[in-house]
């Protein structure tokens, strides 16, 4: 177990050393682009009414960004539905327990924040307890998942069902829902399906926040609830690849150890039996 730990780790580290180059190589110069563009915008902006200096229109562009962290849209008009009606607030809450944390709302009030505080730290456990029985429940027709890893036949057939039954519910047919709804690409609906379902929650596609469309009063508790079947789906396929990694890496390290020890003993059995000298008492 201590054996092919540091490999665990030396494997760990370089996964995120290759994930923060791949990041900088291809979204770096995208931010450069966008970055120039916005600064262009705003001179054409000062260009086209003069009546506005810089500062002022910095000051603009910094009411908007406030705006914006306290989770009101900047387009559309004060008719804009609030972020805070029992639908949204909802939605809201299965965030905070489920650890997605969009980034996109949270409490403005101090009542609200100690609120959320205390509502997560008794939250996230009862999540945690919920997902746990509702992943056994998933689990109640089928073979555990160490019998799935280990035993070959019929258990393999299960699990090819349980993966792809999960796929086409939660991760394939969903994108399309949100395309439709959202007025997002496929592409973008799937990434907001993973991003969302894995607790990444990076805030950049929410559902339910676009103020020009018109959405049903359920239409975000609805996809709470999907969410966190999701979540527990989501979590057995990890599990079951954390168990297979770590059986993998365990495998190797035995094997690798074997080898050695193998090698030892050859060379052992190689050498030629030396001489024995008696030396009388």
């Amino acid at each position: 177990q201590i054996g092919w730990t540091p490999l665990l780790v030396l494997g760990y580290l370089f996964y995120l050393l290759l994930g923060a180059m791949v990041f900088q190589l291809l979204e770096k110069q995208a931010e450069t682009h966008f970055r120039d563009q916005f600064q262009l915008e705003k001179l054409k902006f000062l260009q086209n009414y003069t009546c506005l200096d810089r500062q002022a229109l910095e000051q603009f562009v910094q009411v908007l960004m406030e705006a914006w962290e306290k989770g009101v849209n900047p387009e559309g008009n004060s008719t804009n539905p609030s972020n805070w009606d029992f639908s949204n607030s909802f939605f809201f809450a299965g965030t905070v327990v489920t650890t997605i944390g969009y980034g996109n709302l949270s409490p403005s009030t101090v009542a609200g924040q100690i609120f959320c505080v205390f509502y997560a730290l008794f939250g996230v456990p009862l999540n945690l307890a919920f997902l746990n029985q509702l992943g056994k429940a998933l689990n109640a027709h089928l073979l555990t998942l160490e019998r799935w890893v280990q035993k070959p036949g019929r258990a393999q057939v299960q699990l090819a069902i349980f993966l792809t039954t999960g796929t086409l519910l939660f991760l394939v047919f969903p994108p399309l829902v949100f395309s439709y709804v959202e007025g997002w690409s496929y592409g973008e609906g799937f990434y907001f399906t993973f991003i969302t379902l894995s607790t990444i929650g990076f805030g950049d596609y929410v559902v339910g926040t676009n103020p020009n469309k018109h959405y049903i009063p359920v239409y975000r508790s609805l996809t709470a609830i999907w969410i966190v079947f999701g979540l527990a789906w989501l979590a057995l396929v990890f599990n079951v690849g954390a168990d297979l990694m770590e059986r993998y890496l365990q495998l190797k390290w035995h094997k690798s150890d074997l080898s050695l020890a193998e090698g030892d003993t050859t060379k052992l059995e190689d050498e030629p039996e030396q001489p024995k000298i008696h030396i009388p008492s």
